[in-house]
């Protein structure tokens, strides 16, 4: 036989084989795709905040087209996304409870007190573990804005040196709250409207000698709660938002005026967090 016939031959056997197995390994490993989760990860804002308890908007994409998850815990996304999801599974709409970020802290630099002049890496990691970074109170805001670098909206500044939350774009993700070195970012239910905007455990001469902004314990503000919700604990005052009316009683009578009252509902989250896409 033509030794040229005989090599196009045996390629072309070759090539049969491997198409075959190749046909039968598809048949065999074919894994059915759920059209259902493009479906959900579109609709998603894709923050990837990991705030539904997932391991992003993947994971989240996965649990729901499986029948493993809630249609309402894209918190980012709130009650559109919710609703948008529903539609594509074709259950029941479940409400969002929307949460937003608030900085426990007011200590800018015009009202507190700095120990030492801070030359160092400028993040808030490492202030911290430089002292606790420049200013005297070590439970105040550090200010070299390691929230903000995390904010996937763009809804964290650093403004007169303390971090600012801008309630319109803010996601409540939690991503900021999870990098602030004191702890100082408290996520919570957008409907309520009584903050302590203090962290300080000094005790009151101290925490005025550090900061005029801070909680001095005074229990002004727990002798003037009218249902008793506020408490004292360690130096600072605690609400209590399973009882507080949002009356604002407590911020009226606040010596140091670190108890505050801000509306937090009605904010264009899901817009905002698509548009950082």
């Amino acid at each position: 036989m033509n030794p040229i016939l005989l090599a196009v031959l045996s390629v072309a056997a070759i090539g049969a084989v491997c198409a075959v197995l190749l046909v039968a390994a598809s048949k065999l490993m074919y894994v059915r795709v759920d059209e259902r989760v493009a479906q959900i990860r579109d609709t998603l804002p894709g923050a990837n905040c990991g705030a539904c308890g997932f391991t992003g908007c993947d994971g989240y994409s996965k649990a729901l087209a499986d029948g493993d998850a809630e249609t309402n815990l894209c918190v980012p996304g709130g009650d559109a996304v919710s609703r948008e999801i529903s539609g594509i599974l074709g259950v029941g709409y479940k409400d969002v409870l929307e949460m937003v970020a608030a900085v426990r802290c007011g200590g800018a630099p015009d009202v507190r007190g700095d120990k030492m002049e801070y030359d160092g890496i400028t993040t808030c990691a490492a202030a911290k573990m430089y002292y606790g970074g420049a200013a005297s109170c070590q439970y105040g805001c550090i200010g070299y804005g390691d929230c903000a670098a995390q904010c996937p909206t763009g809804a964290i500044c650093i403004e007169d040196g303390i971090a600012r939350v801008n309630l319109k774009l803010c996601a409540g993700c939690g991503m900021c709250a999870r990098v602030c070195p004191n702890n100082l970012i408290w996520i919570h239910d957008d409907t309520i409207t009584t903050l302590m905007i203090c962290s300080s455990h000094d005790k009151g001469a101290d925490t005025r000698r550090k900061c005029s902004a801070g909680c001095i314990a005074c229990r002004k503000c727990e002798h003037e709660c009218p249902v008793g919700a506020i408490s004292m604990d360690n130096n600072l005052a605690v609400i209590d938002y399973s009882v507080c009316i949002g009356c604002g009683r407590c911020a009226e009578v606040c010596t140091t005026k670190c108890m505050k009252i801000a509306l937090f509902t009605n904010k264009a989250r899901i817009d905002a967090t698509k548009a950082a896409k």
